[in-house]
C-alpha cells in the first residue's frame, strides 16, 4: 500500500546515516499519510529499522514549476499518455463499487489517488490501516469530500496535477439531507477540486433510476448531472462520462439465506411489477475504467446492465429455488400496503418533521418494488429491456451460487438496507 506524500514538507529521519534525500528523489515511499486536519502542516516521516525498506510500485508525476516563457507549448491530452502517466482521482473509493473501481484502475496501470474518510465503511467501522489495506496499490489521501476547502487543500498538498476524476460517491442511506450532501454537494466539490488542479475529464457513477425522478437522491444526482454537462458545454477541453447502472447483485441477494433455510420468497404483487438486468461490481468497475480513455464514451449518458435477459422478482425467486433444490414457495405482498404506509408517514411528517427520512425510506422501498431498472422510453411510457445495454460476463445465477456457498460477506447493504 502506498500513500502519496505532499512535496512541500519533508522530514526525513535516519538511524543509520543513509543519504535519504538522494534516495527519495528517485523512489516512492510507502506508508505515508496526508494530513487533512485543518491548519495542520503536512509532513513526511520515514523511519528505518533493521527491516528491509519497501518502495512503492508507482510514482506520481509532480507539478514542476518552470521559468516564465513567452513560448506557448501545445497542451497534450491525457488520452495520449500511457496509463502510468495518468493521475486519476477517485472519490467514494471505499464504497461498494468504489473499491472495485480503484482495484480495476490500478490493475490497468493508472496512477490512482483514492480519497477516503479517516473512518470509512459501514458506520465508520474501518480505520486508516483498514483502508490502506483495502485500497492496496493506490495512493490514499485521507480527506473530507463534504468540505471543499479541506478537499482542495488535500489535493494541493499532493503536489501533482490531476488528469481525471472518477466519482463513485453515493448517499449512505438515501435520506433527504444525506442525498443532497453527498449526491450533489460532495460530488460537486470533487468536480471543483479536480478542475482546479487540471482535470479535463470526469466519470460519474450515477443510477439508471434517475430517468423517473420521484426520490430526493435521484433529484440530487440529476442536478449534478446537469451542471456537469454545462461544464463541458462551456469548455471544449473538458469532457464527461455519466454511467447509469441497473441493479447491483447485492441488492438482490437479501433473500438467499431465507430461501436456503426453507422460508418463502417475498415479492410484491404478482412478482412481475418490475424487472432489471443486474450487473456485478467487477463488471461495472471495468466499464467505469473503460470510460477513462475510450473516446466513444465522451460526453455520453451511458445506461448499462449485466449480461442476459431482464429478470422479474418472480424469475429471480424461481432461479433461487432451483439452485437450492426446493419447490418454489412465494409470499405475495399487495403493493397497496406500501402506499398506505407512505401516506401515513407523509401525514406524520407534517407533525413530526424528524420523520422526514423515514417517509423517504418508505418511498424508496415502494420505488424499487414497482419500477424497473431498465432504460425508460418516454415516447411509449414503458421500460425497454432491449434498449438496455449489456456488459460483462458475471450472471445473477453465478452470484446466487456463490452466496449459497460463501454467504453475503462483503455484500452487506449496511445503511442502504430498506427491508
Amino acid at each position: 500500500m502506498s500513500v502519496f506524500a505532499p512535496s512541500s514538507r519533508l522530514a526525513l529521519q535516519s538511524t543509520k546515516g543513509h543519504n535519504f534525500r538522494q534516495f527519495f528523489s528517485s523512489h516512492f515511499i510507502n506508508h505515508v499519510q496526508v494530513s487533512t486536519v485543518p491548519y495542520a502542516i503536512p509532513f513526511l516521516s520515514v523511519k528505518v529499522s533493521g527491516e528491509p525498506f519497501r518502495v512503492g510500485a508507482r510514482k506520481l508525476k509532480p507539478i514542476i514549476a518552470s521559468a516564465a516563457s513567452t513560448v506557448e507549448t501545445p497542451k497534450i491530452s491525457f488520452r495520449d499518455k500511457n496509463p502510468k502517466d495518468i493521475n486519476v482521482l477517485v472519490v467514494g473509493s471505499t464504497g461498494y463499487i468504489g473499491k472495485f473501481v480503484v482495484k480495476e484502475l490500478t490493475n490497468r496501470g493508472f496512477n490512482v489517488i483514492a480519497v477516503a474518510r479517516e473512518r470509512s465503511g459501514i458506520k465508520g467501522k474501518n480505520s486508516k490501516d483498514d483502508t490502506l489495506e483495502q485500497l492496496n496499490g493506490a495512493n490514499v489521501c485521507f480527506s473530507d469530500v463534504t468540505n471543499l476547502e479541506t478537499l482542495e487543500k488535500s489535493v494541493e498538498s499532493l503536489g501533482v496535477s490531476i488528469d481525471v476524476v472518477v466519482s463513485c460517491l453515493a448517499s449512505r442511506n438515501g435520506g433527504v439531507k444525506d442525498s443532497w450532501n453527498i449526491d450533489y454537494e460532495a460530488t460537486k466539490n470533487s468536480l471543483a477540486a479536480g478542475r482546479k488542479f487540471g482535470a479535463s475529464h470526469f466519470v460519474l457513477l450515477s443510477a439508471i433510476c434517475v430517468q423517473k425522478p420521484l426520490l430526493e437522491f435521484q433529484r440530487a444526482k440529476l442536478k449534478f448531472e446537469a451542471e456537469l454537462m454545462k461544464e463541458a458545454e462551456e469548455d471544449d477541453e473538458f469532457t464527461y462520462s455519466i454511467v447509469r447502472p441497473t441493479a447491483f447483485f447485492k441488492s438482490l441477494g437479501g433473500q438467499v439465506e431465507l430461501v436456503k433455510d426453507g422460508k418463502p420468497y417475498v415479492m410484491f404483487g404478482d412478482g412481475k411489477l418490475c424487472a432489471c438486468k443486474p450487473i456485478s461490481e467487477q463488471d461495472l468497475a471495468s466499464f467505469i475504467a473503460d470510460c477513462v480513455l475510450k473516446e466513444d464514451k465522451i460526453n455520453q449518458v451511458l445506461p448499462i446492465g449485466g449480461p442476459g435477459k431482464a429478470l422479474t422478482p418472480l424469475e429471480q425467486g424461481e432461479m433461487l429455488f432451483k439452485l437450492v433444490g426446493k419447490e418454489p414457495k412465494f409470499l405475495k405482498v399487495p403493493i397497496e400496503i406500501m402506499d398506505f404506509a407512505i401516506g401515513f408517514l407523509d401525514f406524520l411528517v407534517k407533525i413530526f418533521p424528524s420523520l422526514e427520512d423515514a417517509a423517504e425510506f418508505g418511498k424508496i422501498g415502494r420505488y424499487y418494488a414497482a419500477e424497473s431498472m431498465l432504460v425508460w422510453d418516454p415516447e411509449t411510457g414503458e421500460y425497454n429491456a432491449e434498449a438496455t445495454p449489456s456488459y460483462g460476463k458475471d450472471t445473477l445465477e453465478d452470484f446466487f451460487q456463490r452466496v449459497l456457498k460463501e454467504g453475503m460477506a462483503g455484500q452487506e447493504l449496511g445503511e442502504q438496507t430498506i427491508f
